[in-house]
Parts: structure tokens; C-alpha cells; sequence
């Protein structure tokens, strides 16, 4: 590790370090209100996706849906057109605990997983009850790469009505082109995203 030079006596005088910014930057907050979808899009509204970082993060906090019935958090990506239908490969379990302590275990979730699909992606499952909703995290590699696939790992922790137990879910996958991704859509399958904030950030290489 390289050592650090001041180059005044008094620490209140010091005019460099020679230290760096951190490794993780905030690019983009957005906060939905009844939203049907929230976007990324590259070169839009302040929002970075290319080849300044090589790993994008994505925060989601208090996700909360507006239909009182099933919906899951859903993600699509855009490769280049208009529409977020870039080609998925993917896979996903989920833990679960009930507050009664009668149902637990992990669960493979074939029913969501994609086979060279344009649907989106499931992540997650926030309640619609007032005090319910989901957080979790995803993460995306790459997305400039014009030679490679696009991976992606999420994480996400609901609590939901339909079985007032802890939904751990996990997802991974990959788009399956080699053209850049240039944006990244979130919603609900059904109804809105209530409420809830979702973070994007950019993590600088190691």
C-alpha cells in the first residue's frame, strides 16, 4: 500500500493527500409514486450505463406495490432499441419463513426461471398491506461489453400478505448479446410500484 505524504505542517493547511474518491458513486435516485415503471437509461436525466464503470448496483428500498392481489418486482433490459426485450437466460431459489413458524425452507423456482426469453425477470415479491413492502440489490457487469454476454445478480427480501413469512429471493442470469446494454427497467406485474426509492450506483474497478 502506498503511504501518504502530507505536504504542510498543519493539518488545516493540507492542500493534497494524494487520496482518491471512494469506489462506489451514486449516479441516480429515483422515487416512485403510483409509477408504472421506473427507467435507467443511458445518456438520460443524469444516468450513466457504459463504459465509465464496470460494475453498476442497483439499491431497492421500501418497494411497495399498489394491487391488493399477487405482483411480483419485475426487471427488463434494453439492448439498443426501444423497447426492454434483451434476451434472458436465467435462474433463481428463494428462502422463506413464516411468522407462525409453520412453513420454512428453500424452494428452486422453476416457474421463474427464462430460457433465451424477452419477458422480465421476476426479483422480488413486496406486500401490499401499509406496513409490507421489499428491499434488495442488483447488480450488472459490464454493460458496454461488445464482447461479451451481460451478467446480473440480485437479491431481494419481501414481506408479503399471501403467507406473512420472509421471502429471501435470489436471481441470476445473463443477457444473452453481445450488444451493449444501455438501459434498465423496473415494475410490477401487475398494478404499480406504490412507492419506494430505487439507487443506482457505479463501483470503479478494484
Amino acid at each position: 500500500m502506498a503511504l501518504v505524504k502530507y505536504n504542510n505542517n498543519s493539518i488545516s493547511a493540507i492542500t493534497s493527500t494524494g487520496l482518491t474518491s471512494g469506489a462506489m458513486t451514486l449516479i441516480k435516485e429515483q422515487t416512485a409514486s403510483s409509477s408504472s415503471t421506473i427507467s435507467f437509461v443511458d445518456g438520460t436525466s443524469d444516468v450513466d450505463l457504459d463504459a465509465t464503470y464496470p460494475i453498476y448496483l442497483f439499491k431497492f428500498i421500501n418497494i411497495h406495490q399498489s394491487q391488493t392481489s399477487f405482483a411480483s418486482f419485475d426487471v427488463g433490459f434494453r439492448d439498443g432499441g426501444s423497447n426492454y426485450d434483451a434476451v434472458k437466460t436465467t435462474t433463481k431459489f428463494e428462502l422463506y419463513h413464516s411468522e407462525a413458524d409453520a412453513t420454512a425452507g428453500p424452494s428452486y423456482s422453476a416457474g421463474d426461471d427464462l430460457a433465451q426469453s424477452t419477458s422480465f425477470q421476476r426479483l422480488g415479491l413486496p406486500g401490499y398491506n401499509n406496513d409490507e413492502c421489499m428491499v434488495g440489490e442488483m447488480l450488472l457487469f459490464n454493460p458496454s461489453s461488445t464482447t461479451f454476454v451481460k451478467h446480473f445478480i440480485s437479491r431481494t427480501n419481501g414481506y408479503y400478505t399471501g403467507s406473512n413469512a420472509s421471502w429471501s429471493e435470489f436471481v441470476a442470469g445473463y443477457c444473452n448479446t453481445t450488444t451493449a446494454i444501455d438501459g434498465v427497467q423496473f415494475k410490477m406485474s401487475g398494478g404499480n410500484i406504490d412507492s419506494g426509492t430505487i439507487k443506482l450506483y457505479g463501483i470503479k474497478d478494484s
